[in-house]
């Protein structure tokens, strides 16, 4: 069974993104985005609304991550042992920096950065609305083969809920715990990789 794991907040302690949006975005754009998050508005339409807010160039983001965003524990050798494939709605531009730095190779499924000075835009990896949910997901990206998925958020819902196998913790262990969905709760990476065979 392939592993699957989300990047930000799974893999990473706290969101890469959302520190990146913080620092050098709209504050007020990116907490009215998150609160309408799902209500309204897709999670594309979010995450365009907000990194249009930030205009740093690529390279000095690439350090800043590099400097600032840390890895869950455990993160290495679950990916040493099990050779997970990371599946993202953040951006490759983000996430292969902090796998290069821990000397991890894996394969990555997540968008694109066109980190433009008046303002980043999303090349996304793709646009096909999902039967299940009705906008764009990550499901598409993993059909097919049996999964076990990990994840902590709004971007991991529809995936999680085609996973053979789910691992979760924050806002995602939340919604299966307010639908019913069994899953395996998880803090560090040592957790899921202590249950898996």
């Amino acid at each position: 069974m392939q592993l699957v794991l989300d990047w930000d907040g799974t893999c990473t302690e706290v969101d890469g993104l959302h520190m990146l949006l913080e620092e050098f975005g709209d504050r007020e754009v990116y907490e009215q985005m998150e609160g309408v998050l799902g209500d309204g508005l897709t999670l594309h339409e979010v995450i365009e609304a907000e990194i249009a807010t930030i205009s740093l160039p690529l390279d000095f983001a690439v350090d800043w991550v590099r400097g600032h965003v840390t890895v869950r524990r455990g993160f290495a050798e679950l990916a040493e042992r099990s050779n997970p494939v990371i599946l993202s709605s953040g951006f490759h531009e983000l996430i292969e920096p902090i796998l290069e730095r821990e000397g991890v190779e894996l394969e990555v499924r997540a968008n694109r950065l066109d980190a433009r000075p008046d303002g980043w835009r999303p090349l996304w990896r793709d646009e096909a609305v999902c039967a299940t949910c009705g906008e764009p997901c990550k499901r598409g990206a993993v059909l097919g083969e049996p999964y076990a998925f990990v994840g902590d958020g709004y971007s991991d819902r529809c995936a999680a809920l085609a996973a053979d196998r789910i691992f979760a913790r924050d806002g995602l262990a939340r919604y299966l715990d307010a639908h019913g969905v069994a899953y395996e709760p998880f803090d560090t990476l040592d957790d899921v990789a202590a249950r898996l065979p």
